[in-house]
């Protein structure tokens, strides 16, 4: 009999050959085990390319082309039931979109390649796509009928959260509105937010919610803008100055929606839709004051046509000096003219446009482009040119306003010496 050494002390040969198949017989039992767990572990579903494109495309406008975490780089997926939910983040703002699938199966989350995914799904015609998701080692199988494509996918659990948190639950309040006017409120002012780090109450367009109505405001100092529509009824009063980017997403993302219901909270504000959830931080400080900015007596107005004054600054534009894009104008009874020179290249450009002046002669200049910003968004026939003298701001209408909404646009003036 051979004695070899055991825990305590020298074992019988058999005995330790017994102990070892044991052992083995153990290890053995366990990796079969775990292998017949992972089916369980496993998540399946089934979506249409095109669907899936439509949601992730939107979804991506949010991930900022570099993030200090890595993991921002991806869109979290999570499946439960029959929906998937696919989020973006940037810290700041969190895009969700809601999305049926067919034949799923398991529950969890994992984050995906949000570039990769979204220049895969570009290239590819409509067609079904099968997602399998080992959620032990996180490798995503995707099939297709001409094709598939395997990666590994990050952990869900990684990524960060972000919802709202509402300091006081009774300092918030909801209501929802029609799409179209809050489109028209960030296309109306969106072009005049300034972009003075020095200011950053100025980098957002101010929500001036009313009972009756909502107010949108933006100004660089140079140019303001406020447009107000009362296609809903708040029914609350509240304000929250909303950033570019935010603005930019609701734009692109919440188009084809009907309707929004906006949830304002203590730090930030909330989208949604039936396919979207859109949480944004606004802006900290107060926005200035614009009623106190806006003339109340501006009695001399000129009476244009829209697109032919248009187009005539921008032919003029051309030959601004670049330094100030300063244009002229001598403002008749029955004619507009303007006049722009740029003394270092020698050029200068004359023109005429007919309009209706109510007030005396006058010589005013403004800033070439921030003129056409401001003619460009107005969409009537005619536009109203209000003023009170050369230094003081002129004042932009539509000749035609709708029952339930309002647009004022605000510029200053430049000082011309002569014309």
């Amino acid at each position: 009999m051979i004695k070899l050494p055991g825990v305590y002390g020298f074992v019988p040969e058999k005995v330790y050959l017994c102990r070892l198949v044991n052992l083995t017989a153990i290890v053995l039992y366990y990796h079969i085990l775990n292998k017949k767990s992972t089916k369980y572990r496993l998540m399946k579903f089934n979506v249409s390319s095109k669907t899936l494109y439509t949601f992730v495309s939107a979804v991506s406008k949010v991930i900022n082309s570099k993030n200090a975490l890595t993991i921002l780089n991806n869109f979290l997926f999570e499946l439960s039931g029959d929906t998937l939910t696919v989020t973006a983040s940037d810290l700041e703002n969190t895009l969700v979109a809601h999305m049926e699938v067919m034949d799923a199966e398991g529950e969890g989350r994992f984050c995906v390649d949000a570039r990769r995914l979204v220049d895969l799904l570009k290239e590819m015609p409509d067609q079904g796509l099968e997602f399998n998701i080992n959620d032990q080692n996180l490798s995503v199988e995707l099939t297709y009928a001409t094709g598939n494509y395997s990666f590994i996918a990050l952990n869900g659990s990684e990524y960060p959260s972000n919802e709202a948190d509402a300091e006081a639950s009774d300092a918030n309040f909801s209501f929802v509105c029609p799409t179209e006017q809050v489109l028209k409120g960030i296309d109306n002012t969106l072009f005049a937010v300034g972009n003075d780090d020095l200011r950053p109450q100025m980098m957002g367009i101010l929500w001036d919610i009313k009972p009756d109505g909502i107010v949108f405001v933006s100004t660089d100092t140079r140019k303001l803008v406020r447009y107000r529509n009362n296609m809903s009824e708040p029914g609350q009063e509240g304000s929250f100055i909303l950033p570019v980017k935010p603005a930019a997403v609701i734009k692109n993302v919440f188009a084809k929606e009907e309707a929004i219901k906006i949830t304002v909270e203590p730090k930030s504000v909330t989208f949604e839709s039936p396919s979207y959830r859109f949480n944004c931080r606004f802006i900290k400080g107060n926005f200035p004051d614009y009623n106190r900015v806006i003339p109340q007596n501006n009695p001399y107005v000129v009476t244009l046509d829209r697109q032919q004054f248009l187009t005539a600054i921008r032919r003029v534009a051309v030959f601004v000096d670049q330094g100030h894009g300063l244009v002229k104008f001598r403002i008749n009874a029955d004619k507009l003219t303007m006049k722009a020179t740029d003394n270092n290249f020698c050029t200068s450009a004359r023109e005429e446009v007919p309009c209706d002046f109510t007030g005396s002669d006058m010589v005013i200049g403004f800033s070439a482009p921030y003129l056409i910003e401001i003619i460009n968004t107005i969409s009537t026939e005619n536009v109203l040119l209000k003023l009170s003298d050369p230094s003081r701001p002129g004042v932009f209408v539509p000749a035609e306003q709708s029952a339930d909404s309002d647009l004022l646009m605000l510029l200053m003036p430049m000082t011309v010496s002569e014309f």
